[in-house]
């Protein structure tokens, strides 16, 4: 992906949750210029921040994601106190796809928190990690739902599923953009996604402009 793509992705998706009356933290609206002189490693060591992706898939528009991670601990530390939880808020363009995966730690609930409809497909994993035929039993509003292999959960404003890992699960948006949540145990998106196709979690940036906000693979490369 370009920069100057991320920019304007990343500028657009403040005005959307400005408008849906959610704001980040105070760091979350920084330039690399406002890092300079500053050090906090909770934020950079735990991957905190802006997160966007494009699956490998070279067309944002149809596969891709924008995240901020609001809070999480850090299973690579073993110093006291951890967090054991995280939070996310994505936003999930209509008919853009997060294409299959599983998680193999990680329980998570996302939540619609306004906009759209969210579609989630669902899929459980069997003993070689591929789509298994039995059904899919899932939380949805604290309420058990059987769903068929490959079948659709529709969440709509102030809906959520719970996922447990090795359920394999791809969404998307209808009848308009959804800012959505994920609230979960400790995320580690380095080691903790199982695609179901060969793809990439963090995207290859051409450095076309200078960035307006960092991204959390940006912490380790950039001095500031």
């Amino acid at each position: 992906m370009k920069r100057s793509e991320i920019n304007e992705l990343l500028t657009d998706s403040i005005g959307f949750m400005n408008r849906m009356n959610f704001y980040l933290p105070e760091w979350g609206y920084w330039s690399p210029a406002d890092w300079k002189g500053k050090e906090y490693k909770e934020i950079t060591d735990n991957m905190l921040g802006w997160d966007i992706t494009d699956f490998g898939s070279g067309s944002f528009k149809e596969r891709g994601l924008i995240l901020f991670t609001l809070r999480n601990g850090n299973l690579r530390l073993n110093k006291k106190p951890n967090k054991i939880y995280g939070e996310k808020v994505m936003v999930v363009d209509e008919n853009q796809e997060t294409p299959f995966h599983f998680h193999w730690n990680k329980m998570e609930d996302i939540i619609n928190r306004g906009g759209g409809n969210l579609i989630i497909e669902l899929y459980n994993s069997d003993d070689k990690e591929q789509f298994a035929d039995s059904t899919v039993k899932v939380m949805v509003d604290s309420i058990p739902q059987k769903v068929v292999p490959g079948g659709k959960v529709v969440l709509t404003p102030g809906g959520s599923i719970c996922l447990e890992p090795y359920v394999y699960h791809r969404f998307y948006a209808e009848n308009g953009r959804v800012l959505a949540g994920e609230v979960s145990s400790v995320n580690d998106d380095r080691t903790d996604n199982r695609f179901y196709e060969q793809l990439g979690r963090f995207p290859a940036i051409t450095e076309d402009a200078e960035p307006v906000h960092l991204l959390v693979i940006d912490y380790a490369s950039r001095k500031y």
